[in-house]
C-alpha cells in the first residue's frame, strides 16, 4: 500500500516550547495507524500539526501526494482531511441531524449513510447535542467528520470517558469502517490494548518523539516493548 499520509523530520511547538522533535511516520491508505503513548508525549499537538492547526517549525507533512506546507485547514478539508478532537466539539444546541448536516455543508454532501453506519443515531436525529450520552457523542463527532468522505481521518481519544462496553462497539466500527470504504485512520488513543487491536501499526511516542514503530499485533505481543513504552 502507498503512503497516503507521509511525515518526515517533524517538528513543532508553542512560541519557544518544543514539542515534537523529528518525528517521522507513514498512514498507508485503508490502514489504522494508533500512536500511542504516555501522557505529555506529544500525541495531541502531532495531529494539530497534520491538520494544519499548528504550523510545523521543521519538517514535511505530504498528504496524497502533496505537501501541505503552508495550506490553510479548509483546504486541507476540502482535500480530505478531517480532525475530531478530543472533547468530540458536538455544538450542544444543535440536533444530531444538524449537526452532521454541518458536516458536508461545504460541499452539499449527504448525511443519509451516517445513520446506517450508527443506527444508535437514527433514532436520536432530532435530539440535541446536550441530550445525548458519551458514547453517542462520539459516534455523531466521527459520524459529523465522516460526512463529507474523507480519505484520512484523525481521532484524538475517541474512547475518553466511554464505558468499556461503548469503546469496543466504537473500535470494532473504525475497523469496518476502513475494511468497508477504505479511509485511513491515525488514532491516538490512551486505550493500548483496544487500539493495537484494530490497528495495522502502532506508534509509541515519548518526549515528543517516536520510539517505536511497529506492526500492531508484534508490538502487542512483545513483552519486553510493552512493558517499556506501555505500562502493561
Amino acid at each position: 500500500m502507498s503512503a497516503l499520509l507521509d511525515v518526515r523530520g517533524l517538528c513543532a511547538g508553542y512560541g519557544d516550547a518544543a514539542v515534537l522533535h523529528d518525528v517521522g511516520l507513514a498512514v498507508p491508505e485503508g490502514s489504522i495507524v494508533a500512536v500511542l503513548g504516555a501522557n505529555g508525549a506529544g500525541k495531541t499537538t502531532l495531529l494539530r500539526a497534520l491538520s494544519g492547526l499548528l504550523r510545523a517549525t521543521m519538517g514535511s507533512i505530504v498528504f496524497d501526494g502533496a505537501d501541505t506546507a503552508g495550506v490553510p485547514v479548509e483546504r486541507l478539508v476540502r482535500r480530505g482531511l478531517a480532525h475530531v478532537p478530543e472533547g468530540r466539539g458536538v455544538i450542544d444546541e444543535l440536533t444530531v441531524d444538524e449537526n452532521l448536516r454541518l458536516g458536508g455543508l461545504w460541499k452539499n454532501a449527504d448525511h443519509g449513510h451516517i445513520y446506517t453506519l450508527f443506527p444508535a443515531l437514527a433514532g436520536r436525529r432530532r435530539h440535541l447535542g446536550h441530550q445525548l450520552s458519551g458514547g453517542e457523542r462520539q459516534m455523531l463527532a466521527i459520524g459529523r467528520a465522516l460526512v463529507a468522505e474523507p480519505k484520512l481521518l484523525l481521532l484524538d481519544e475517541p474512547s475518553l470517558g466511554l464505558a468499556p462496553r461503548v469503546v469496543a462497539q466504537l473500535m470494532r466500527l473504525l475497523r469496518r469502517l476502513t475494511d468497508s470504504s477504505g479511509v485511513a485512520v491515525l488514532l491516538v488513543e490512551q486505550n493500548v490494548r483496544s487500539a493495537l487491536s484494530i490497528a495495522d501499526r502502532g506508534v509509541v511516542m515519548s518526549l515528543g518523539r517516536v520510539v517505536v514503530d511497529a506492526v500492531a499485533g508484534d508490538l502487542r505481543d512483545d513483552d519486553r516493548l510493552r512493558h517499556a513504552y506501555l505500562g502493561f
